[in-house]
């Protein structure tokens, strides 16, 4: 499955403190539900119940400012879980973040893959898993 998103807010401003709790922020939420919209209509979308799965992301900054891409993952992967197009963002056992150039507003493509992967999601070749056993 592929996607293509909008940039996200920073995981610096997808949560708030509200007293002793810990709540999505507004700019979390006004994400979550942009990606619910983008998503809908568009029929079942989650791999079986505790399947594993790898995500790739390509991150196209909006601009050139100094970024953190495993800022951007949280609220990603708590977007896509909310719009259901997987059960739990537990299920992913490879994720992967690109820097990509920078483009007007930003935008992630996102791909989501059922494993065991036989292509790498980065450069397409042959996929050979680690046997930590074997070494």
């Amino acid at each position: 499955m592929m996607l293509t998103l909008p940039w996200p807010p920073s995981a610096n401003h997808y949560y708030r403190r509200v007293g002793h709790r810990m709540l999505i922020s507004r700019e979390g939420r006004e994400y979550r539900r942009a990606i619910c919209g983008l998503l809908a209509g568009g029929g079942p979308r989650k791999p079986p119940s505790g399947g594993r799965i790898a995500l790739a992301m390509d991150a196209f900054p909006p601009d050139r400012r100094r970024r953190d891409m495993d800022n951007i993952q949280k609220p990603v992967l708590d977007a896509l879980e909310h719009a259901g197009v997987y059960e739990d963002d537990s299920q992913i056992d490879l994720l992967i973040t690109k820097r990509c150039k920078v483009v007007p507003n930003g935008r992630l493509l996102v791909r989501i893959m059922n494993l065991p992967l036989r292509r790498c999601p980065l450069c397409g070749g042959q996929w050979n898993t680690f046997n930590a056993e074997a070494n």
